[in-house]
């Protein structure tokens, strides 16, 4: 009976597709894995974006100069005889609240008297014309330096009163600012200093404490009695600061005129 048994094999071909289903899914992990990959990375490139977005916009937002007062100087030789036009303008100027640090080297300052407009760097910025304002020393005081801006020229750009502006400090509680590196932080305050001494004007001997000896320089602009002065300040990042006034109509004997607010 046993020497009569037959073994019967069943031929079962069903693993065939079992491997080929394993096959599939590691080709879905392998897939997976990868697409996983560029997303994280993708996702790591737009958050440092995004990050880097926000911190600058909220710069442009936050970094804001403010214009407190604008004062106007007349050249004089005695307190009878004065300049008809606005010589100097003084500008003290402050930042906002929450405002980030302003590097005064980067300000422009445009200035127009509806006629002639002047765009005025500060006198230590040697990357516009290639050198910094005629006379202009780190070392110095503000006065001094404020001097050779109404005094000074060069061959390039040309008189210093036409390109470039100084800046004296009224409060700097952390001793951030000088004449070398002039930056303010928030609670700082500070004097703008621009020439606007006229054609006709260059022969008086002093404006205001400066004493010029008649050699001061001509700015191109012409600002007399009813004349409409915009004056548009941009810093290097944050929103630009627009001061608009129109000058009375008699300066009569004031040598410091009031002009804005």
């Amino acid at each position: 009976m046993k020497a009569n048994r037959k073994n019967n094999f069943v031929r079962d071909n069903t693993a065939q597709v079992g491997i080929g289903t394993l096959i599939i899914f590691i080709a879905m992990v392998l897939v997976a894995a990868v697409a996983a990959a560029v997303l994280i990375q993708t996702s790591g490139t737009l958050q440092q974006k995004a990050q880097s977005t926000g911190k600058q916009a909220t710069q442009e937002v936050s970094s804001n100069l403010m214009v407190k007062s604008i004062e106007g100087i007349r050249a004089k030789d005695s307190a009878t005889s004065m300049a008809g036009n606005i010589s100097l303008l003084k500008l003290n100027v402050g930042l906002n609240v929450g405002s980030s640090a302003v590097d005064v080297n980067q300000v422009v300052i445009s200035i127009t008297d509806g006629t002639t407009t002047n765009n005025l760097i500060y006198a230590n910025n040697d990357k516009t014309y290639g050198n910094a304002m005629a006379n202009f020393s780190t070392s110095a005081s503000a006065a001094t330096n404020l001097l050779h801006l109404l005094t000074g020229t060069q061959s390039t750009p040309g008189a210093n009163a036409k390109y470039y502006f100084t800046v004296d400090k009224i409060r700097d509680e952390d001793g951030s600012f000088s004449q070398e590196k002039p930056v303010m932080n928030t609670g700082d305050m500070a004097t703008f200093y621009i020439s606007t001494m006229a054609s006709g004007d260059t022969g008086f001997a002093s404006v205001g404490t400066v004493s010029v000896s008649g050699a001061q320089k001509g700015s191109g602009l012409d600002i007399g009695p009813r004349t409409t002065v915009d004056i548009v300040i941009t810093p290097e990042s944050g929103a630009t600061t627009v001061a608009n006034f129109v000058t009375p109509s008699s300066y009569g004997v004031k040598e410091t005129v009031q002009l804005y607010p």
